[in-house]
């Protein structure tokens, strides 16, 4: 099959797909964006998490026949100009990254909650990374290291808001 989506702001065009081939095997494989982690491959760890259409998916559960017309950011989609997102720079500061296996996913599904809910509680930031697990800490510093980042995104909206 021809499947033809968007990956982090590319337009993509794969030839000659499985049909039952999955999302996370296409990006790590063919596309060669090795940031997408998989754990489990039963949709149970979250470390796969990728957005779809601005919703945080587990890619080992995505098949190649559900991705045409589709958008689809990655980890590495998050970089904007070389330089990294708010989020990924807020785990860094607040010691949320331990092994960083989970981080690409945990990550991703904080984006999502944040583009729904731009100043959470910390029960809606356990509900958004509830998907995902972390062997390494006990998620304070994750829910810290959302907070922060979601306090920044509203600074910078306000200010756009401003220019505007």
């Amino acid at each position: 099959m021809i499947v033809n989506c968007n990956v982090n702001g590319k337009n993509v065009n794969l030839t000659s797909i499985a049909p039952d081939r999955r999302l996370i095997d296409i990006l790590r494989e063919d596309l060669l964006l090795k940031g997408t982690k998989e754990g489990c491959g039963e949709g149970e760890c979250g470390a796969c998490t990728v957005l779809m259409d601005g919703k945080a998916v587990n890619s080992c559960l995505i098949l190649a026949c559900q991705l045409n017309g589709h958008e689809i950011i990655t980890i590495e989609g998050l970089m904007q100009g070389g330089e990294m997102d708010v989020l990924q720079k807020s785990f860094i500061e607040n010691g949320a990254i331990q092994c960083g296996y989970c981080s690409p996913g945990m990550i991703l599904s904080a984006k999502a909650l944040l583009m729904t809910i731009p100043d959470p509680t910390d029960e809606e930031i356990r509900n958004a990374i509830s998907g995902n697990i972390c062997r390494c800490s006990g998620y304070n510093q994750i829910v810290r290291a959302i907070k922060s980042a979601s306090k920044e995104y509203l600074v910078k909206k306000s200010n756009n808001d401003k220019d505007e």
